[in-house]
């Protein structure tokens, strides 16, 4: 019999609905954690008991869903949640049950569950509960829908993003016939809200971004970000390039890090090629400012999308830049890091170049990349000797022009601005007498 080591506040619960005459499992994602070894984010526990009985043996409770059956059992001021065995009754909101029935079956329980690798229970005393073979499809590596895939789909059509998801977390095929039913039902994914898209979205963008692919093979990207589908058909006749845009952006979002806002920059960097491109006397394509319009329409794809404000600067900005031609000169990369605003954006628009760099033509990746590596080095150097590259940085300030006679204004603005112009490219200057003598070598009183 498989065996699961079960945390022991968890294993108080499941004894105490025992020692009280009930059934009870940990169950789902849990379960299938501890199948492939690895340590599970939480555990859920469903039991026979119905909730106002969870609520009588147990000391501290929370009635977190209990008109769905789950209520929260603390202990030690750790919170569980305990939910009742249940059926579904339809789904009208795409969503929610319309109603559910409780039931002493765990059979039945299961069966509501959306794959078979999350529909499988465990207690120490029955050992696995696994009507619909989970077990199998994990040891295959298959995500398959319990029971008729449309049904699952027709009840939550997130679930359709949700097999790619756990397709990517898991390195998980997804069975043929739930493939096939994601395809015939995609356009459900609009009764879905944004807010839920996305959190499925970037678990999978972030997990396996290569799984865009499925997306896309699904239909479901083109209800999700049309905007990304429409590349495809962008080609790019230039010298640098070897793939449409649509694949130049699937690699280069693979090739990033895994960090959310470096994924989402790499999604839409480009996503302004398809309106700005044009093809010269000699058949060559340009895209005369696409970080421009790109920009323009990954904002509005971001604020569709439900994302914060943060994310949606921190990914506008990057792509913006993404463009800029960074050279291994420190003026060059301390204007940029002026413009920029922040170390850590330098950084990041470094590994931006990177992936953007490994998507394109390799013939003339080596000259680039080289050129990156000793950007890198320069950067360093100037954060290291503390540089100045910013009015802010400058051993003279404000104050300072206004106590030689500098009159309050924009004559202030302008000063510090051309002194700030001065040190970027004699960075010995920046000492408040030398700029100041600066200043009234310049300054018309």
């Amino acid at each position: 019999m498989t065996n699961i080591e079960i945390p022991k506040k968890v294993d108080y619960i499941i004894k105490e609905l025992e020692k009280n005459g009930y059934e009870a499992y940990v169950v789902g994602g849990c379960v299938r954690d501890c199948l492939l070894e690895k340590i599970p984010n939480d555990w859920d526990i469903t039991t026979s008991a119905r909730p106002e009985k969870v609520v009588e043996i147990f000391e501290r409770t929370i009635p977190t869903g209990i008109q769905h059956g789950t209520v929260t059992v603390m202990i030690e001021h750790e919170p569980f949640e305990v939910t009742t065995y249940r059926i579904d009754g339809s789904y009208s909101d795409g969503r929610h049950p319309d109603s559910i029935e409780f039931t002493n079956d765990i059979v039945k329980d299961l069966s509501r569950r959306d794959f078979t690798v999350n529909a499988i229970a465990y207690n120490s005393k029955t050992g696995l509960v696994d009507p619909f073979n989970g077990c199998e499809d994990i040891q295959n590596k298959c995500i398959r829908c319990v029971g008729n895939p449309v049904d699952r789909f027709e009840e939550d059509a997130l679930r359709m993003l949700r097999a790619i998801r756990f397709s990517a977390q898991l390195n998980f095929k997804i069975a043929e016939d739930t493939k096939q039913s994601i395809y015939r039902n995609a356009d459900l994914i609009k009764c879905v809200s944004m807010e839920r898209i996305q959190v499925e979205f970037n678990k999978m963008l972030i997990s396996d971004s290569s799984k865009l692919n499925l997306l896309i093979s699904t239909g479901l990207l083109k209800f999700i970000i049309p905007e990304i589908c429409d590349l495809e058909d962008v080609i790019q006749n230039n010298p640098y390039h070897i793939y449409n845009v649509g694949k130049h952006t699937l690699i280069a979002t693979e090739v990033i890090e895994d960090e959310l806002y470096l994924k989402l920059t790499m999604l839409f960097h480009d996503l302004g090629k398809k309106i700005t491109k044009t093809t010269d006397k000699n058949g060559i394509d340009h895209f005369y400012s696409h970080s421009r319009e790109s920009v323009k329409i990954a904002k509005q794809i971001l604020k569709r999308l439900k994302y914060d404000n943060y994310t949606i600067n921190k990914v506008l900005i990057l792509i913006q830049y993404h463009d800029y031609r960074i050279e291994p000169k420190r003026k060059i990369i301390k204007k940029l890091l002026n413009k920029l605003g922040d170390v850590e954006l330098f950084e990041d628009l470094i590994k931006v170049n990177w992936a953007d760099t490994l998507a394109k033509n390799p013939k003339y990746a080596k000259q680039k990349i080289l050129n990156l590596i000793e950007s890198e080095k320069e950067f360093k150097h100037i954060i290291s000797q503390n540089e100045c590259f910013h009015i802010k940085d400058l051993a003279i300030n404000g104050n300072d022009l206004m106590s030689i006679g500098v009159k309050p204004g924009k004559d202030i603005g302008y000063l510090l601005n051309k002194m700030l112009e001065i040190v970027i490219n004699n960075p010995e200057l920046n000492e408040k007498e030398i700029l100041k003598g600066k200043v009234l070598d310049i300054y018309t009183f």
